[in-house]
């Protein structure tokens, strides 16, 4: 099994969420630990925003409650994932100390009264805040019940961003250091380019608000420098808790999603002991279950296929979209083992108990505004008695045949303004690719176009605006050793500094791909093509060049560059190598095509077989199922129903949720979940 560092003294799949004891009196926080052992709860995070509690005035703290809390959790055998309580700057600091308040690019000073209302580069909120992270860990260090540090909350949440002139010069020095002279900056962005040359550092600031475009690189500069500054808080915080507590785990709760764009997580990967993410499902979405499939993957993808800590999602409906649906029947159940399924050995949630005030008071909770009399509190325990029924998954892992590269960069380089169309955006297509890949039935790996590719018989890259030589060469190296590769439009284009690949487009992916395009032809809003198998597609397109050996898979028929090519593919290497590249936007229904047509390539074969009509590759849409591996060979086959029917999969085992033998056929009710210990 697994030595990845975990919760000290947690066993099975930890279980839990955010508590704020300080919202309520002693005796509603006596009766929280009761129903926490009724409900199963294993581990809890204390004292996120407590700062302003534990220290009300500038040197003067109050630990009881926060002594009593911990003392009763310990009791009953409930584990603390124990906060730094530096998430959100007490009044009295901002107060005495408006210079730690960040700005916006237009100057707009971000006030205090809502949480994270500080600047993370001001050198006096960290030191106000490493003081107050060690006294913590100073008075907790040998506390039986301390399992794990939660580092801050959620960096970068809400500024992600900031333009004040303190970052202004911690700017500076990133720059420094990462150019070591300003001729090297001048050149990487291009500086001859409208007058910009710098002729010392000082010159520099951030991207803020300009007459017209700023430059692109320092935008993008700007966003490495941000995503660093707000790692090296972390770290510095993490090194004060491991002065005092060398024993004990840190992490912090990253936000790995299709909405989170301004970290780049797999750069914070290697600092974390363990990896934890937040992740909330988004209400109009009626295939969210495929988003947070994303995400869990993305997760495993930056631990390094290690297992990971689900730190929050709720149990029902949010606070903070424009219309907050609860969710259905069964639906806290299936979410909860969608993030466990794909790594996640602890599922934790924001927060225990509701709140009565503040502004999630509307977010929902382990235990609701309703109390135990409700289907919520009744899920919860229902819950926490089937995670302790699986907990012999604890420290497998998944195994996937097909990689799906994701960058942050690339990300952030691709959604730049004075682009050739503004359509052409970045986390949406990955998650179409992912869909695709979904409805066909495999596992895929989230990773980074640095990572080690071999042993993947598909890997599918889109849009990789911005790559480096390296990582080009990673990619093609795929393709070499025999994989299936999949490299998408508005890829390759510019190198790490935003320049241009010169020679024609794909720039990087040129040889690979056997292609050159010489012009892009954005296609207007609304405006669609037709492909030669009837398919549409819209968006993009590109005036495209195919070198010999390079065949056109699909061609436009209408439009202006008819008879041109949309999809081609070319044969790599001698181990049966092929590199596919996708020149516009296919429909949904096209895109499914084209995977599946890569699937088949690249000899992936879905997770499970069905058995409904016949049975065949894969179990249908709306059915998901996952397989967990442990390094003795034991395997868990976990199964999700989000339909409204009964289905059928090959299986052979024993069930754990009901405690039963499975023969050959599984059946998981609509809505249901089935977890197997798979016989061999």
């Amino acid at each position: 099994m697994t030595t990845t560092p975990w919760p000290l003294g947690v066993d099975g799949i930890a279980y839990g969420g955010d508590y704020n004891p300080e919202q309520w009196p002693l005796a509603t926080r006596v009766e929280d630990v009761e129903l926490m052992r009724e409900a199963g709860v294993t581990l809890v995070s204390v004292g996120i925003f407590s700062w302003a509690q534990l220290e009300p005035r500038e040197g003067e703290h109050d630990f009881g409650w926060l002594d009593d809390v911990l003392d009763r959790l310990h009791a009953a055998g409930i584990r603390v994932a124990l906060a730094t309580a530096t998430a959100s700057p007490p009044p009295w600091l901002s107060r005495t100390h408006p210079e730690i308040l960040p700005e916006l690019a237009d100057g707009t000073v971000l006030h205090p009264g809502g949480r994270q209302a500080y600047r993370v580069s001001s050198p006096t909120y960290r030191a106000y805040a490493l003081r107050m992270a060690r006294t913590v860990a100073e008075r907790y260090a040998a506390h039986p019940a301390l399992a794990l540090w939660h580092v801050d909350n959620e960096l970068g949440c809400h500024v992600p961003h900031d333009f004040s002139d303190d970052s202004a010069a911690a700017f500076r020095r990133w720059l420094e250091a990462r150019y070591g002279t300003v001729d090297a900056l001048n050149h990487a962005w291009g500086t001859a380019f409208w007058s910009q040359r710098y002729d010392t550092f000082d010159e520099v600031l951030p991207p803020r608000e300009a007459p017209t475009y700023p430059n692109p690189t320092q935008q993008l500069d700007f966003a490495r420098y941000s995503s660093d500054e707000l790692l090296a808080w972390y770290r510095e915080l993490r090194d004060v808790l491991r002065e005092v507590t060398p024993h004990v785990p840190t992490t912090t709760n990253l936000m790995m999603s299709t909405g989170t764009k301004w970290m780049d997580y797999f750069s914070w990967a290697g600092d974390l002991d363990v990896v934890a993410n937040d992740h909330y499902t988004r209400a109009h979405d009626e295939d969210a279950h495929v988003e947070l499939a994303f995400s869990a993957d993305l997760s495993r993808g930056v631990a390094g296929g290690d297992p990971w800590m689900l730190m929050e999602h709720s149990t029902s409906a949010v606070n903070w979209q424009p219309r907050n649906r609860s969710k259905r029947p069964g639906e806290m159940l299936r979410h909860s083992f969608g993030h466990l399924a794909r790594g996640a050995d602890a599922i934790m949630f924001f927060q225990w108990r509701q709140s009565a005030a503040g502004a999630e008071k509307y977010h929902s909770a382990m235990l609701p505004h309703a109390g135990t009399d409700s289907d919520v509190w009744r899920s919860t325990v229902a819950l926490g008695s089937a995670l302790s029924a699986v907990g012999e998954l604890r420290g497998s892992r998944v195994h996937a045949d097909v990689a799906l590269v994701f960058d942050y960069p690339a990300w952030w380089g691709t959604e730049l303004d004075s682009h050739p169309s503004a359509d052409v955006t970045y986390p949406d297509r990955v998650l179409a690719h992912y869909r695709a890949l979904w409805r066909q039935g495999v596992t895929v790996d989230v990773v980074p176009p640095s990572a080690d590719l071999t042993g993947y018989r598909l890997v599918v890259v889109p849009t990789l605006y911005v790559v480096t030589d390296a990582d080009a060469a990673n990619l093609a190296a795929a393709a070499d050793r025999g994989a299936t590769v999949l490299v998408t439009y508005f890829s390759g284009i510019v190198d790490e500094h935003d320049h241009v690949r010169l020679g024609g487009y794909p720039g990087a992916f040129r040889d690979l791909l056997g292609v050159r395009a010489e012009e892009f032809w954005a296609l207007q809003d609304g405006e669609t093509v037709t492909l030669d198998d009837g398919s549409t597609a819209d968006v993009w397109s590109e005036h495209l060049h195919l070198r010999p050996g390079t065949e056109a898979v699909r061609t436009f028929v209408d439009g202006d560059l008819a008879g041109g090519a949309a999809v081609t593919r070319r044969p790599v290497g001698d181990a049966g190598g092929a590199a596919w590249y996708l020149a516009t936007r296919l429909s949904p229904e096209a895109l499914d095509d084209l995977t599946a047509a890569l699937v088949a390539e690249a000899g992936v074969r879905p997770v499970v077989d069905g058995l409904a009509a016949g049975g065949g590759a894969g179990i249908g849409p709306g059915v998901e199922a996952v397989r967990r591996v442990a390094d003795d060979g034991r395997s868990w086959l976990v199964v999700l129903n989000h339909t409204d029917a009964d289905v059928q999969v090959r299986a052979g085992g024993h069930e754990l949720l009901a405690d039963r033998p499975v023969a050959g056929v599984l059946e998981v009710p609509a809505g249901g979940v089935a977890v197997v210990r798979e016989a061999h």
